[in-house]
């Protein structure tokens, strides 16, 4: 796990989610009361962050959960990655990319700088 790289983003996500932490599983728990999370043991680079971030974070940015957290879990992509995805935006990669269903296609999606025509060919 890159520490380095968990530490900025646990940064991120402090701002817009001050109870969240790292358990002893090394899962990032976000918000803990609607049970967002993920893993960070086998994260060793940037775009192995922004793959679960895209894969695990998309879905609550668009559906599942309040309003509220809603936004601040899509304020804390937009930060992370540093872009202003919608919620439209948010509900097309969750439905291409969500639940880590194809890594391949995530990771062209970063390279392209999150061309959404990546996700439709």
């Amino acid at each position: 796990m890159n520490l380095e790289l968990v530490k900025s983003f646990m940064k991120i996500v402090q701002t817009h989610s001050p109870n969240c932490f790292i358990n002893h599983n090394f899962e990032i728990i976000i918000e803990p009361r609607n049970n967002i999370y993920f893993r960070l043991e086998d994260v060793e680079t940037e775009t192995e962050l922004k793959c679960k971030v895209l894969a695990w974070l998309s879905r609550p940015s668009c559906k599942g959960v309040s309003n509220y957290w809603q936004k601040r879990i899509r304020a804390i992509v937009n930060d992370f990655l540093e872009k202003d995805f919608s919620w439209e935006e948010m509900m097309e990669i969750y439905t291409y990319l969500g639940n880590d269903c194809n890594r391949q296609k995530t990771i062209k999606f970063i390279e392209s700088n999150y061309d959404f025509n990546v996700l439709t060919a």
